[in-house]
Parts: C-alpha cells; sequence; structure tokens
C-alpha cells in the first residue's frame, strides 16, 4: 500500500494513530506472529492480541468451538501464557514490525486490570483493550461489563497506571449500552470497541446435552453483524470518544457499514479463520469506495448514517 493511500486512510483513536482503520479482534489472531505466514503484518492498522491475564490460563474444559449457522460460539476461556511471558517472549518479536499493538486484557478485580496495565506500560505497547465483556469465563468479564458503576471503576484503575491509549471493549449482552458506554467515557476511557459477543448455547440433539463444556459461549461471525451495527449506531450518538466497530465483518461492505454508523475503525474477528487475508483487503475496498464517492479522506465517511450525516 502506497502512503499517498496510507494518509488518506489514516485514523487516531484516541491518541493512537493507525495507518488505516483496520484491526483485528482479540482471541481471532492470537498474538499476531501466528497470522505472519498469511498477512502482511505491517500493513495492518494495529494488532490486537488475545486477551492477556496476571497469571497464565488453561481456558476452559471440555469442547470450546462450535459451528452455528453464520457463525460460531465459543468459550475458550481466554487461554493464554500470562502476561510476563507476553512481554518476554511475544512483545520483543512484535516489535520489529511498524504497527501499534494493542494488549487486550482481563482481570478478576479492578486492582488486577490497574496492574496489567502498569505492566503493560512499557515501549512497543501502543494501547490497552479492556476486556470488561467476555461472556465465557467465570470470574470478572461480563460481570464488569454490565454495570456502569463497575465498568467504570476497572477504567479508573487501568486510566490511573498507564499512559497508553485505553480502549474498552463493551458487552452486547445488556439492556442499554450506550449507558455503560457514558460510564466508561466519563471514567476516562480514550475509546470504545464493540461488540464482544453475544451469549449463545447450543444443544446436541442426540445427547441431548449442551455441546460446549462451559455450557454457554459467545456468539460471533455473520449473524450478529446488524446487532454491531445497531449498537454502534446508538453508541456514537452518546459519546464523543472514538469507536472501533466489530461483529461479522466478512467483506470491506460490513466493515464500511460500521464506519457510516459512526465508528472510526474496525476490527476484524471470526473472518480471520475463514479468510485472513480479510485485514488487508478492506482498507484496499474502503479507498476504492472513497474514489467513487469522491470523498478525500475515511474522516469524511465516519457517522454518515447518523441524523445530521456525522459524529
Amino acid at each position: 500500500m502506497v502512503k499517498a493511500v496510507q494518509n488518506r486512510l489514516a485514523v487516531d483513536i484516541g491518541g493512537l494513530h493507525m495507518k488505516n482503520p483496520v484491526t483485528t479482534a482479540s482471541g481471532t489472531f492470537g498474538f499476531g506472529l501466528e497470522f505472519a505466514d498469511f498477512v502482511d503484518l505491517d500493513q495492518l492498522g494495529a494488532i490486537t492480541v488475545k486477551g492477556t491475564t496476571l497469571e497464565p490460563r488453561a481456558g476452559n474444559k471440555g469442547q470450546r468451538i462450535v459451528e452455528t449457522p453464520s457463525g460460531i460460539l465459543n468459550c475458550v476461556g481466554l487461554e493464554n501464557p500470562g502476561v510476563r511471558v507476553f512481554l518476554d517472549e511475544t512483545l520483543p518479536k512484535l516489535r520489529k514490525y511498524d504497527t501499534p499493538v494493542i494488549v487486550n486484557i482481563d482481570g478478576d478485580s479492578a486492582e488486577e486490570y490497574g496492574e496489567l496495565a502498569e505492566l503493560l506500560d512499557v515501549d512497543g505497547v501502543a494501547a490497552i483493550e479492556i476486556n470488561i465483556s467476555c461472556p465465557n469465563v467465570k470470574c470478572g468479564g461480563l460481570a464488569f461489563g454490565t454495570d456502569p458503576a463497575a465498568a467504570a471503576e476497572v477504567v479508573r484503575a487501568v486510566r490511573n497506571r498507564t499512559r497508553k491509549t485505553v480502549i474498552t471493549k463493551l458487552s452486547p449482552n445488556v439492556t442499554d449500552i450506550t449507558e455503560i458506554a457514558r460510564a466508561v467515557e466519563a471514567a476516562g476511557s480514550d475509546a470504545v470497541s464493540l461488540i464482544n459477543t453475544l451469549l449463545g448455547m447450543k444443544i446436541d440433539i442426540g445427547t441431548q446435552r449442551p455441546v460446549l463444556g462451559n455450557v454457554t459461549g459467545g456468539l460471533s461471525g455473520p449473524a450478529v453483524h446488524p446487532v454491531a451495527v445497531r449498537m454502534v449506531y446508538q453508541v456514537a450518538q452518546a459519546v464523543r470518544i472514538p469507536i472501533i466497530g466489530m461483529g461479522g465483518i466478512m467483506c470491506w461492505q460490513d466493515a464500511l457499514e460500521f464506519i457510516l454508523a459512526g465508528a472510526s475503525a474496525v476490527a476484524v474477528g471470526t473472518a480471520n479463520f475463514r479468510n485472513p487475508a480479510l485485514t488487508g483487503e478492506i482498507p484496499e475496498g474502503l479507498l476504492s469506495y472513497m474514489d467513487a464517492h469522491r470523498v478525500e479522506t475515511i474522516a469524511g465517511l465516519v457517522g454518515k448514517a447518523l441524523p445530521g450525516g456525522k459524529r
């Protein structure tokens, strides 16, 4: 991608500078290095790594992933080697790429989130994405993401212990997502990302038992896309901070819907398993659309579907 193209597609997400508006959704791209044979990591707007915790986690027992119509259910349970392994072994390898790194973090308490943020306040980490919305872990996760006061407490704990851009990932499993968005904005979040997965389950009619070892899991993929676009549209009218939209993006047109709904950037998740090259195809598709509609920069499309035609 030539420099002129990068300039037209460049975005700023609360101080996080991205050469184009495309990153990866946490949990679907490993730590980025796993996709290096399939994707030019230098062409991504940012790399968002899988959920990271203070100590190693083995994840949930039993079956963790199952396909559903137009999507997948997962209950991986944030399996990861822990933050110290990430810092000592993974981050040095990521530093060689000219792409900012967003680290998704998860904790069992506000204090744990704060401790993680402080440990990750190092060169090579551009932003922290606070996972307050994971529906398939037994501690923390969804509990923080469904209560405005609890969500704000976590954000403040992180904000007080890092100089990095703070992004809060919002759960769709709430009555009013704008209430949570406003709470985390007031607490100091620089941006929000949405949506995380929808809570769902699948039953094997042969065994007459739930398929997933955790019984329930997070639904992602094309099935959630219309819900995600609607929530981005609502949040864009409720807060002033930037939005990263995600949920069922399978082509550049899906990504464009989020941008028109008010997102300044997008994250590709489930599609990485089907088409690892999609993150590179989206910027090219957006640029072609911009040329056809005589739009100079991507900012000219953000929120065009909103009342008044802009954020």
